[in-house]
């Protein structure tokens, strides 16, 4: 099992696994259409951001991405894993590779996320807080959005 940067040829594969991975979580198919712009990964995204895919005996299997709203601040953009391997570690796994490779950098302060309900628990064990809720297109459906703030030694 590794961990390696996505390339634009990864934007298919990336999609499927974002598009399953909400599919598992009970969004209808009409829900799902009307986000398929917004779940979709185009190679311009892979181009503009950071992502990174796990891959397990050779298939691609989950990947995250993220970009930097500001020098000192990173947003999680996507963590996915496909649905036969959700509730497995491997969430666990590319979390941890993510904060590994964000603090590498010294001048990075806080990581913020928009999470998926579904997900909050989960950012939560990482030490992510909910600090406000974002409305969405479903009635009375919010999304947490969380920090994670990092304090540096001096």
């Amino acid at each position: 099992m590794r961990i390696e940067k996505a390339n634009t040829d990864d934007h298919q594969i990336l999609t499927k696994i974002t598009k399953k991975s909400k599919v598992f979580w009970g969004y209808s198919e009409e829900q799902m259409a009307q986000w398929n712009d917004t779940l979709t990964i185009t190679k311009e995204y892979i181009k503009t951001n950071f992502a990174f895919k796990l891959i397990k005996e050779n298939q691609v299997i989950g990947y995250y991405s993220y970009f930097n709203t500001e020098k000192t601040i990173i947003k999680l953009d996507n963590l996915f894993i496909l649905p036969q391997y959700i509730g497995k570690g491997f969430g666990n796994y590319l979390m941890d590779d993510f904060l590994i490779r964000i603090k590498e950098n010294r001048d990075i302060k806080k990581i913020i996320l928009d999470a998926d309900p579904n997900a909050e628990k989960f950012y939560q064990k990482f030490g992510f807080e909910t600090i406000g809720q974002l409305e969405t297109s479903i009635k009375n459906r919010f999304l947490p959005v969380m920090e994670l703030k990092f304090i540096k030694p001096l």
